[in-house]
């Protein structure tokens, strides 16, 4: 079956059907086995991910792309794979790689193993690589959790609760923002430490969230900025969260005139001008670099740190040696 790679944007009168009924008419019809079997292959994206739900109903406005070839699973679709820094019966902490969301979207909850299996979550290969650690199978273990979130392509430190109670107190703790998160974050040019206080909205005008001067609208946003290292035209800070908003550092780091390195999303300046990146970042150049809280049943304190993956340290690497 040779189909030519494609990509649209989903039309008003395409909304609610599904994905291979939209990709087989923009196809010119190729039979229904034919079409699903591209989207079995991990071959259609859409939006920025890769869909192997055939059945997933399309909103208006999606972008749809067919690739060329297959779109490999994440490494660590292999639980024994995944890293786990720590385990007991009230909390898991685990290594996120890039390139995974941490938890499923609310349309997919209703998944079968074997179509998670297809394209895995930060969630689903916890629970795949604890039920690997203590030989039991996924179903008799207690539910994962959701106490916090990375970005798709942020990598990092990520805890789980795995019972009520830390749930209950992990979130209290996260509340009161006596958490403690920082990441590493690559920006062009030089942005000196400072702190960075802003109200944050949905919609700032321009589809995209971002900071509004409107008094009392929008949820106050911390972000403690330092600086870990200067490069050549690029620096590496470190950010440490005082809240934790959706897409706070990006945010804050973009408004500041030093978006993250390998950002798509938060690019524009206030004159609406598009940053220019020439950083060849592989891609969001921004790690959960330390994790620490208060053990939710023993009170103890636990801290955790992970140093930048592979990708971002052979990044910082070539920008390193692009002054000398």
């Amino acid at each position: 079956m040779l189909i030519e790679p494609i990509q649209f944007v989903v039309a008003p009168a395409e909304v609610g059907h599904t994905l291979a009924k939209v990709l087989r008419s923009r196809l010119n019809g190729p039979s229904w086995t034919d079409v699903r079997k591209l989207i079995a292959a991990r071959r259609v994206k859409v939006g920025d991910s890769v869909c192997s739900d055939d059945a997933r109903r399309l909103k208006e406005n999606e972008v749809v792309v067919l690739l060329e070839q297959p779109k490999p699973l994440p490494r660590v679709a292999h639980p024994e794979r995944l890293v786990v820094r720590h385990l007991d019966d009230h909390v898991v902490v685990v290594e996120k790689p890039a390139g995974v969301n941490t938890v499923r979207h609310p349309a997919e909850l209703e998944w079968s193993e074997h179509r998670r299996q297809l394209d895995p979550t930060l969630e689903d290969l916890t629970q795949w690589a604890i039920a690997h650690r203590l030989d039991r199978p996924p179903k008799e273990l207690p539910r994962l959790r959701i106490v916090h979130r990375l970005d798709k392509e942020t990598s990092g430190l990520v805890v789980f609760a795995r019972s009520a109670v830390a749930e209950r107190v992990l979130g209290m703790q996260f509340r009161k923002h006596t958490v403690v998160r920082r990441y590493l974050a690559v920006v062009p040019g030089y942005l000196p430490a400072r702190t960075i206080t802003s109200n944050l909205i949905p919609d700032r005008g321009d589809g995209r969230r971002g900071s509004t001067r409107l008094p009392d609208v929008g949820k106050e946003a911390t972000t403690h900025i330092a600086v870990e290292e200067r490069l050549p035209r690029y620096t590496i800070l470190s950010c440490r969260l005082e809240t934790g908003r959706t897409h706070q550092i990006r945010i804050h780091l973009s408004e500041a005139g030093h978006p993250v390195c390998g950002d798509k999303v938060y690019v524009k300046k206030p004159t609406g001008e598009v940053f220019e990146d020439k950083s060849n970042a592989p891609r969001l150049a921004l790690h959960a670099t330390e994790l620490g809280f208060e053990h939710p049943a023993t009170g103890e304190h636990l801290h955790w740190s992970m140093p930048l993956p592979g990708d971002l340290q052979k990044f910082v690497e070539s920008l390193r040696k692009s002054g000398s």
